[in-house]
């Protein structure tokens, strides 16, 4: 019997994203496999069901996972979903592991074959698969529109025979993907942009999307990059340095967007109550690690907060989330890309293979046991014999951004 994928209607609260698309759903039944996708699926994300029945899906329901051998998902399995799975199932998702042993065991305990997407390596070969790297893009970019929705002004500068309205200042904290985006987009919408990042090699990104970049470039700056590209820890000087100066500029700012991510740690301080206190009546801050502690102080999940002085902080959550229609056309590619790699076509089957790096690193949960190097000590795996380890390889932290880590 040929390989079944299931595509499940997603349950936690706030999803809007699917993770499969009527392209998608094509090329796996091109490969003679038969996708079912949950009734409802794709509806936030404007994919009908019909949409999916013409590319060749079979409609269903929540408990035909209980026969797949695959299962796309965005989000982890919930305790329910896991219930209904048998064992040996493949599921690829954004299984958000860090921090949370518990649920990284309870796929172990049902033994599934967990896949964490956003430990996808960033290498040529898998630079469809970057799950981090499509959504943290979408994410960016809806900072801005989010952004130029809270702030009461125009962004562009404007010429009128009534006056001259001025362009907006955006100041864009991490030039990692959704930084890069976000300055971009910014610079789209007419506004005069600006950013900030650790690495010297950041400065030619950011100036060739037209913003100015903001740092402390004395000499410990620029030899603050390693030959791998990961930057080097500064000392507490020119931490102090560089705040100050930061510091400085947002108080002349009139939109902030924030975008920092530690793989596996809060997100790092970056604009305290301080700052935010400094900013003139009006001004927004966009933080898009929110949902990770937050870059910002006062900053909360899921809430628009207006600060004494008329500064109001947004915390969306799931941003990409927000254009789930287009986030989900990328998220469905980048597994479609993954699985097809462990597909045996002419068999028709699941031929995953140990030792190939992109299942080395993605690879969570096998076989009853946690196997990935980073949640050995997790419940149900290996004890670990080292210190636990980041998912390699990928870029150095501080090139994460918002919904890039």
């Amino acid at each position: 019997m040929g390989l079944t994928v299931f595509v499940p209607r997603e349950t936690v609260a706030g999803e809007t994203r699917v993770a499969a698309s009527p392209d998608t759903v094509k090329r796996l039944t091109g490969f003679g496999l038969e996708v079912v996708v949950e009734r409802g699926a794709g509806l936030a994300s404007r994919i009908t069901d019909d949409d999916f029945a013409k590319a060749g899906a079979t409609l269903g329901a929540a408990k035909d996972g209980g026969r797949a051998d695959v299962v796309l998902k965005v989000r982890r399995p919930t305790a329910a979903e896991l219930k209904s799975y048998k064992k040996g199932t493949a599921v690829l998702a954004s299984m958000d592991p860090y921090g949370d042993d518990a649920a990284v065991a309870a796929m172990a305990g049902a033994g599934i074959t967990a896949f964490s997407m956003e430990f996808m390596p960033r290498i040529t070969r898998a630079q469809s698969m970057d799950v981090l790297s499509s959504q943290a893009n979408l994410a960016g970019y809806q900072a801005v529109i989010d952004a130029a929705y809270e702030y009461d002004r125009a962004l562009p500068m404007m010429m009128t025979a009534a006056g001259t309205v001025p362009a907006a200042k955006v100041f864009v904290m991490g030039a990692g993907v959704a930084g890069l985006q976000a300055i971009a987009t910014a610079r789209r919408l007419g506004a005069a942009v600006s950013a900030t990042d650790v690495r010297p090699a950041a400065k030619e990104q950011v100036a060739s999307l037209g913003a100015k970049f903001i740092a402390v470039e004395d000499d410990e700056f620029k030899a603050a990059e390693t030959a791998g590209g990961y930057a080097k820890e500064m000392s507490k000087e020119y931490q102090a340095k560089q705040a100050a100066l930061v510091a400085d500029h947002i108080s002349k700012q009139d939109i902030v967007v924030t975008t920092a991510l530690i793989p596996g740690r809060p997100a790092p301080r970056l604009v305290s109550a301080e700052m935010v206190a400094s900013m003139k009546p009006g001004s927004v801050i966009v933080d898009l690690a929110v949902e990770r502690g937050g870059n910002v102080e006062g900053a909360k999940a899921g809430e628009v907060v207006v600060t004494g002085n008329d500064v109001r902080i947004v915390g969306h959550t799931n941003v990409a989330g927000r254009i789930a229609a287009s986030a989900s056309l990328l998220y469905a590619k980048n597994l479609f890309a993954f699985l097809e790699t462990m597909i045996d076509k002419e068999a028709k089957t699941l031929a995953i293979k140990p030792d190939d790096e992109l299942v080395k690193a993605t690879m969570l949960t096998h076989e009853g046991k946690v196997v990935h190097a980073a949640f050995a000590g997790a419940a149900g795996g290996e004890p670990a014999t080292a210190a636990p380890k980041k998912p390699a390889p990928k870029k150095p932290a501080s090139r994460k951004s918002g919904g890039d880590a």
